[in-house]
């Protein structure tokens, strides 16, 4: 529905489109308050980055702490095994580094 304000006449003249009535006018601006609102608080939680990492955090510890609690010696013995292989690659790095300095020298 395209109207023209009263008293605008003329080529010039604006389009009205949407709501004449002024509740409907005022609901239609409270709506738009309203999503406007919703929109700029999800924008500021996205970009909180510290908050948004401290909850990740938070829920990576809930999650090992219910594993942990379902399954304590599994828990521990992945824990030992990730450890394990944690220390292997260091070990294998640094007896490659070491070779490598070794062949240079020659």
């Amino acid at each position: 529905m395209s109207t023209r304000p009263e008293g605008a006449h003329g080529p010039g003249a604006p389009d009205v489109e949407g709501p004449t009535d002024v509740d409907a006018i005022k609901a239609d601006i409270d709506a738009t308050r309203d999503q406007l609102a919703r929109t700029v608080d999800e924008l500021s939680h996205r970009l909180d980055v510290p908050a948004r990492t401290k909850e990740s955090a938070l829920r990576a510890k809930d999650t090992a702490v219910e594993t942990y609690r379902e399954s304590p010696p599994l828990t521990i013995a992945g824990l030992l095994a990730v450890a394990g292989v944690v220390a292997g690659i260091v070990v294998l790095r640094k007896r490659r580094a070491g070779r490598a300095t070794r062949r240079r020298k020659r």
